[in-house]
């Protein structure tokens, strides 16, 4: 009878317990928010992403490798094999099973604790049995639950923005490569043809029909191209690993194809209206930011709500003693706020949230000044391209074709029809990388307004040019 009297009292605890347990109780999602950051990464790069488990990689994503290293790489296959294979990648994904976790675990109520005690006084026995509920911790399951699933939100802005920011990068080394493919490759011509003038001035200046000065000019140049090709083969080679690394290749997968050239200039640049509206609408590290913040409001909300009450544990207890009839019960465990009443704590949540906020708009800034310099990078390397497909390479072809002219009229030697191929490899060079410019300033572009940024390492800068200018003086003299 004892022990129903005092149920009668806890009843009404145990029931709103049983409430609140059954309303906040949270479960995993199916596709564990994967499905969200696929959609994500596909609006912003044309591309789907999915975790990749061992038995799902032999059957699925193993036969699309293979099927996609087949054929010579484009820009968007190369992205597409980066994400279906780079593991660190899929590495990040992992945290998303991490951040859903923690939600789960906070839709549900804190496990009971168990006490037990047995005392013996001669031949007296004296056993006492407890069991306590987080009756605070039960209360706050809504408010911890919306913090946890913010975090999760977060969680998958953020395994999208390193999916953007992987299929930025890999664009960006596809077209470091191929164009240091393309001039190693030109490279190699200019070679043969130094090296067949130096044979040349060699035989002429045996025979007395050339000076030594002349002779040593001519050595000179082909020992400066074969210096320049190595280097040029090496950049390649580096240019190729860095597009192996992004895809996540190795073995038999690194002998891909690349195309012999750069893709050619769009007939016109892209006009893009509103970029800065649509990068605070669309930039993925400026939604992590929002929701960062949102996340510290309502985590100093709880701070506010539990300041004085942080320790509320309920629970029943019964008393066995020997010769007398077991006792039941309930206790109740509240920490006193004698000594600290919380005001530091709260202090710190509302300097963490605004710490949250100026850095909130501080990347809305940064990504309003990033569109603004990307834009301007972007429609500079598309003008310097097209100058050089336009006018500087069809005026040194022109000036090739007269000198030709020339040697065949007998009006010119063979070593000013030489002279003018050097004076070519500068222009040649500089309207590669200027191409090669162009399409990185249009994928950084993009990333500025649709992505997370242009990266680490990206700059909205024009990119250093680094063309051979080996026959400048030589062609001077001559």
């Amino acid at each position: 009878m004892r022990f129903q009297r005092h149920m009668h009292i806890l009843r009404p605890v145990f029931g709103g317990m049983a409430l609140l347990v059954l309303a906040g109780c949270a479960t995993f999602s199916s596709d564990g928010g994967m499905d969200a950051v696929s959609a994500m990464t596909q609006e912003r790069t044309g591309q789907t992403v999915q975790l990749s488990r061992p038995d799902d990689y032999k059957r699925s994503a193993g036969e699309t490798l293979r099927q996609l290293l087949a054929k010579p790489l484009t820009p968007d296959s190369a992205a597409q094999i980066a994400l279906l294979n780079n593991q660190g990648l899929q590495a990040g994904f992992a945290e998303l099973g991490i951040a859903e976790a923690d939600l789960v675990s906070a839709g549900w109520m804190r496990n009971p604790s168990f006490s037990f005690g047995r005392m013996r006084t001669g031949n007296d026995i004296e056993i006492e049995r407890g069991i306590m509920f987080d009756v605070i911790g039960l209360l706050t399951i809504p408010i911890r639950s919306g913090i946890e699933q913010r975090r999760f939100e977060q969680a998958r802005l953020q395994a999208a923005a390193q999916a953007v920011g992987l299929a930025r990068d890999t664009r960006k080394a596809y077209f470091n490569a191929v164009a240091a493919q393309q001039t190693a490759q030109y490279m190699e011509q200019v070679v043969v043809a130094a090296e067949a003038a130096a044979e040349l001035a060699r035989r002429m200046a045996q025979v007395g029909n050339f000076s030594k000065l002349d002779q040593a000019r001519e050595q000179a140049f082909y020992a400066d191209a074969t210096t320049q090709l190595a280097r040029a083969r090496h950049n390649a080679t580096a240019a190729r690993e860095q597009l192996s690394r992004l895809m996540g290749v190795w073995g038999e997968q690194t002998a891909f194809r690349l195309p012999d050239r750069l893709p050619d200039l769009p007939q016109a640049p892209e006009a893009i209206k509103d970029a800065e509206m649509q990068a605070m609408q669309q930039r993925l590290d400026i939604q992590m930011a929002k929701r960062g913040t949102e996340s510290t409001a309502r985590a100093l909300g709880l701070s506010k709500a539990s300041r004085f009450i942080n320790v509320l544990d309920i629970g029943y207890v019964n008393k066995s003693e020997t010769g007398a009839p077991r006792g039941n019960g309930y206790e109740i465990e509240l920490q006193l706020p004698i000594f600290d009443w919380s005001g530091a704590k709260v202090a710190k949540a509302e300097a963490i949230y605004m710490q949250s906020l100026h850095r909130t708009a501080d990347i809305a800034v940064r990504a309003r000044s990033e569109v603004r310099e990307s834009w301007s990078a972007y429609r500079t390397t598309y003008d310097v391209a097209r100058h050089y497909r336009d006018e500087i390479v069809p005026l040194r072809k022109k000036i090739s074709d007269e000198v030709l002219l020339r040697y065949n009229g007998m009006l010119a030697s063979v070593f000013e029809l030489l002279a003018d191929a050097r004076a070519q490899i500068g222009s040649v060079n500089a309207a590669i990388e200027a191409q090669r410019d162009y399409w990185l300033a249009e994928t950084d572009l993009q990333a500025a307004i649709n992505g997370g940024g242009r990266g680490a390492g990206g700059s909205g800068g024009l990119p250093a040019s680094s063309a051979m200018q080996v026959s400048g003086d030589t062609a001077q003299e001559h």
